[in-house]
Formats: C-alpha cells, sequence, structure tokens
C-alpha cells in the first residue's frame, strides 16, 4: 500500500502520541486516514484486533465508502505520523487510483475472510455446533446489497440471520 503514500504528499499531516485516538469506534468523521510511520492498534470493543505498521495503510476506508459511523477504533500504540484526509469522498472521486488501490485492499481482505470461513464450514460440517452455521453467514454475503450490510457480534446478532 506504499503507492498511496504518493497520492497525498502535501495533504495534512498529523502527530499521533501513543494512546492518541485517530478513529473512535461509532464515530463519523468523513475522513480518511494514510500511516506515514509509527505503529498503529484496530481495537473492537475492547478486543485489539490488528496492529498496523505498514507505511501507507488506509484507516477509515470502510465508514466512508458505506457511509456508516465507524466499526473500529484505531490509537497510536507508538508516536506515528498520518497523513488526514478530511473529504475522503472528494479525494476518492478525484484520485480514481486511490479507489483502486483500496478496493483491492478491500478485496484481499474479503478474499482472506472467505477463505477462512470455507475452512471452518469444512472443518465443522455435520457435528451439530453453532459453527455449523458458516455456510448460511457466507451465502448471506454473498446476497447482500449495498445498504444492508449489518455485521453481528457476540453482543449485538444480525437480525437476518434470526428465526
Amino acid at each position: 500500500m506504499r503507492e498511496i503514500l504518493e497520492y497525498c504528499i502535501g495533504g495534512s499531516r498529523r502527530n499521533v502520541s501513543p494512546g492518541d485516538l485517530v478513529v473512535h469506534e461509532g464515530g463519523r468523521t468523513g475522513h480518511l486516514y494514510v500511516l506515514i510511520e509509527g505503529r498503529l492498534e484496530v481495537v473492537k470493543g475492547d478486543t485489539v484486533v490488528a496492529t498496523i505498521t505498514e507505511p501507507g495503510a488506509v484507516l477509515g476506508e470502510m465508514s466512508v465508502l458505506l457511509d456508516t459511523p465507524h466499526t473500529a477504533t484505531v490509537r497510536a500504540a507508538s508516536e506515528s505520523v498520518i497523513y488526514e484526509i478530511d473529504d475522503a469522498a472528494s479525494f476518492l472521486r478525484a484520485q480514481p487510483a486511490v479507489a483502486i488501490l483500496i478496493a483491492r485492499m478491500l478485496a484481499q481482505r474479503l478474499n482472506v475472510a472467505n477463505t477462512y470461513l470455507a475452512d471452518i464450514k469444512r472443518q465443522y460440517a455435520g457435528h451439530g455446533t453453532h459453527l455449523e452455521m458458516v455456510g448460511d453467514i457466507l451465502q448471506s454475503m454473498i446476497n447482500l446489497t449495498p445498504t444492508q450490510v449489518s455485521p453481528g457480534s457476540d453482543r449485538q446478532s444480525d437480525p437476518r440471520l434470526e428465526s
């Protein structure tokens, strides 16, 4: 994702200290953030789900593309420098190459998630456990229309999967 850095030169640079929040879960900014250097943590609820160290990593893209609140908190785990793109939607319209790079990144993430879920489905098929529902999850992911995105969690299930 380092390629994205070329498109951000001249943008608004921001220094963040350890513990500083870049994005707050549930908040809305309409901004994209691009890591220049440092280490950031992605936190869902109270669980760190990823650590980001790759220069050019993009944050906030799901919120911008889906026009929804941020789905996770991102905080600095070390002294870090980021680009902050205020009007992300306009930036992406003006920079289609960046939109394609983000689409590729999202496609890679989806491929990893689908591969993982397919593996779980294969391992637990016929075991009579809650993991058998992975097939239903995969099917619902394929048939979602853009306005229906509403992933569930242990705290709040997806109402479409309830009977």
